[in-house]
């Protein structure tokens, strides 16, 4: 007679590990392994960071299964997908991304609008050269009270630009940009773009002087990009226009006086200012969009190219040499925001949308489809988008609803009918809340709490909004390393 043994034989499924990520690939002889079904994602990392594996301590690893991301065990997986226990599963694994830890705020007297960083590792730290030292690590944020400023790492204001009467921005600054550590760009509701010299006398004492005002928009200008190295830059406009601009006063175009503040006035009417700037105008104005445009970016590869979008649903890519546009691409709703994803082969275009999500584009006029994949989990518009500093697969939104999400464009599933049946979808893997809405109802659309801004470097995420403050969350270990 059969004796009858203490304990079941745990079930176990046989795994085939994979990865593109060429610093942490097994040898073939350990790719193929038999793992228990009851298996998660915490216990099939310390499986593949163990000695007889990848010998790497303690890497939080995930998972993709057919394109999305673990999140039960192995048996739960499985029958959710009426597979059986002899099924070889194939596992991809990546590093994880690792939600950001709140670090501190930035407290403004009215909302802030925008958002950049000037560090080792940012585009305008790079475009200062040996001109940036470690250590002048600067935040800049502009305001609806017409006012920049500019913080050290420790969340001192060491600069403030001068007001409207001392050749300031004479209503709210919508967009701000490092050009370099010695200078800025800024647009505002007053129509213009200036630029800005800066200097410090020490680590706590900085200041701002402009020395151009660029003249060409009709309406407001909402967003604004820089490429430091050409001196050149972008702006989109409420007027349905893209201006392409130089930060150069020698080679910047005559302005049209009609544009002038107070032009239209008698000369006793006219506003007066202590401070008499240089007025320029743009090396070319482009009227692309028939409804509000909302953004526009450089090409990563070439700066000749632009993309923008508009409240007219439309992306379009521009040739900067001639002023005109190659192509154009149609979507169903207004778009709000935009960044380009540096990839490879070609950029990848990331556009928010008043729909919720993001949507994202492949700008060839060769591509197949005009949306790659759509990003959804807000709740409000979206209206602001950066890159991972690090890499190609990760993405920050910020949205109306008060929350900035991190995407992982690696984590991809098929729509679902109620959205559409279309396409690619992919879901948020984190999202970073305003701490002063920690503990508080939420408001459905985040009310009180919009994000209206937002930049991504290696010394955090910071996001600028409604609540008048810029909140820093950590952003440089958001990936997880050896």
């Amino acid at each position: 007679m059969e004796q009858p043994t203490d304990a079941e034989p745990s079930v176990q499924v046989k795994v085939t590990f994979t990865t593109i990520e060429e610093d942490i690939q097994l040898p073939e002889t350990k790719r193929q392994l038999l793992v228990p079904a009851d298996i998660g994602r915490h216990g099939l990392s310390r499986i593949l960071n163990s000695e007889s594996m990848l010998d790497t301590a303690s890497i939080p690893f995930d998972f993709l299964v057919n394109g999305s991301f673990l999140r039960t065990n192995l048996q739960e997986y499985l029958e959710t997908n009426g597979l059986s226990h002899e099924s070889n599963v194939t596992l991809q694994y990546v590093r994880s991304l690792i939600p950001p830890k709140y670090e501190a705020s930035f407290e403004h007297d009215d909302w802030v609008s925008a958002v950049d960083v000037l560090s080792q590792t940012s585009t305008a730290g790079r475009w200062s050269g040996d001109s940036f030292q470690s250590g002048q690590e600067r935040v800049l944020s502009a305001s609806y009270d017409g006012l920049l400023r500019i913080w050290n790492a420790s969340g001192n204001v060491i600069a403030t630009s001068p007001s409207g009467s001392h050749g300031g921005h004479i209503s709210s600054i919508k967009a701000v940009k490092f050009l370099s550590n010695v200078q800025l760009a800024s647009a505002s509701m007053d129509r213009t773009v200036r630029v800005w010299k800066y200097t410090e006398s020490d680590h706590f004492t900085g200041e701002m002087k402009p020395t151009l005002e660029l003249y060409g928009h009709t309406g407001s200008i909402d967003s604004l990009e820089v490429d430091g190295s050409s001196k050149r830059i972008l702006t989109a406009s409420a007027d349905g226009a893209i201006g392409f601009w130089t930060a150069s006063k020698a080679s910047a175009p005559e302005a049209d006086a009609s544009l002038f503040p107070g032009a239209h006035m008698s000369k006793r009417r006219k506003v007066s200012t202590s401070i008499t700037t240089a007025q320029r105008g743009p090396l070319s104005m482009m009227q692309v969009h028939s409804a509000p445009a909302s953004a526009a970016v450089f090409d990563p590869r070439d700066r000749t190219v632009a993309y923008s979008v508009s409240h007219d649903h439309t992306v379009r890519t521009l040739d900067l040499t001639t002023g005109s546009v190659v192509s154009t691409l149609t979507t169903s709703h207004p778009l709000l925001s935009l960044c380009a994803i540096p990839r490879a082969s070609a950029p990848l275009l990331a556009a928010g949308t008043s729909a919720r999500h993001v949507t994202l584009v492949d700008p060839r006029t060769s591509a197949t489809t005009t949306s790659v994949m759509t990003l959804r989990g807000h709740t409000n518009k979206v209206v602001g988008l950066a890159p991972s500093p690090d890499h190609e697969y990760a993405l920050v939104s910020g949205s109306h609803d008060g929350t900035c999400r991190i995407w992982d464009l690696r984590s991809v599933r098929p729509a679902t009918k109620d959205e559409g049946g279309l396409g690619s979808v992919s879901e948020p893997v984190c999202v970073i809340e305003r701490e002063g809405r920690q503990g508080r109802k939420k408001a459905m659309a985040g009310d009180g709490y919009k994000v209206f801004g937002l930049a991504w470097d290696k010394l955090g995420i910071f996001s600028c909004g409604e609540d008048k403050k810029v909140q820093v969350n950590s952003g440089g270990d958001v990936v997880a390393r050896k």
